[in-house]
């Protein structure tokens, strides 16, 4: 569902990030429970540096259990493992981070205002081993090839007045 919903992620664009075309390797699993497995048997592999998943919803095999377990292979392993939720509701977790994404405006286009800017989001920290939570707003600078984090504004009446945040602000790459 998720790659139906949202995409598969393509092998030109992982280009800009340094990732060879030829060196990603997607599989695609039916349930959750194949998708956790496909994670584990990745953790596996020394030559990965990084596994990606995607599930949709508030699947069953995604109990606290299932990501304890990946979570310790994945340090044990040192490779960097991603569990994206499409469309699910917050639920416990042994993830050593958990960000809450959503989808904000676009900025403002430098040329045309009718057009569509540069993509936006809110990406909120909720849960972080050795780190304080926070809510910040993400923008792509295609120019500079990196995504800025800014600070959201804490008092509501300020944050509508100064509308959406600029890249060129207080940023922050991560």
């Amino acid at each position: 569902m998720a790659a139906l919903e949202t995409g598969r992620p393509c092998g030109q664009s992982c280009a800009g990030f340094g990732l060879p075309p030829g060196q990603l390797l997607l599989a695609c699993a039916r349930t959750a429970a194949e998708v956790l497995w496909t994670m584990e048997e990745g953790l596996r592999c020394a030559s990965l540096s990084a596994i990606i998943g995607e599930v949709w919803g508030d699947p069953r095999a995604l109990g606290f259990t299932a990501t304890k377990r990946l979570a310790m292979r994945a340090e044990r392993q040192g490779v960097h493992v991603f569990l994206v939720r499409f469309g699910g509701a917050a639920h416990l977790s042994a993830a050593r981070e958990r960000w809450r994404v959503r989808s904000l405006p676009s900025s403002p286009h430098p040329y045309d205002p009718k057009a569509p800017g540069s993509p936006r989001w809110q990406a909120e920290l909720f849960k972080g081993r050795g780190m304080r939570p926070g809510m910040w707003e993400a923008g792509y600078d295609r120019a500079a090839h990196r995504l800025h984090l800014v600070p959201a504004l804490r008092n509501g009446a300020m944050a509508v007045a100064a509308g959406p945040a600029s890249p060129a602000g207080l940023a922050v790459s991560r």
